[in-house]
């Protein structure tokens, strides 16, 4: 069943996409928790014409998203942690704390759009990556240093 996604929904699609799911999964699920409309001739008329109405707007904000990445791309962040003689971490530097850094060198991103594939638990220099629009990711470096 073809469906128009009202919602960004993890490993299925974007907001206005339009996919193909199991009738249940459809029926049961996504159209009653209001997260997606059943893509009838008259529905994809109507996301067609909101879609080229929204195409100037969407192209702004995909110029944004790349300056953004751009940024990323010519800055390296600092992150400083207590730690142990041995350099590991009381605790661990998490995306929380990588969207707080961020936000202080005047990049505000939401903490769910940044990946990190497992929390930093020793000093050295790491590597994230920050999704800012659907097909614009920035990958960006950071050093955890001990702060004794």
């Amino acid at each position: 069943m073809d469906i128009i996604l009202k919602k960004d929904m993890p490993n299925l699609g974007e907001k206005d996409d339009i996919v193909n799911v199991k009738d249940g999964y459809a029926r049961h699920y996504l159209i009653p928790n209001g997260m997606a409309v059943i893509a009838t001739k008259s529905a994809r008329k109507m996301h067609e014409e909101n879609m080229r109405q929204r195409s100037h707007k969407i192209e702004k904000i995909r110029k944004e998203a790349q300056k953004q990445a751009d940024k990323f791309a010519n800055t390296k962040f600092r992150i400083g942690a207590k730690t142990s003689s041995t350099g590991k971490i009381f605790g661990s530097v998490n995306e929380i704390i990588l969207a707080e850094t961020l936000e202080k060198e005047g990049i505000t991103v939401d903490r769910k759009n940044i990946k990190l594939d497992d929390p930093v638990k020793e000093v050295g220099k790491y590597k994230a990556s920050v999704k800012l629009y659907k097909d614009i990711e920035a990958e960006f470096e950071f050093e955890v240093y001990s702060e004794e």
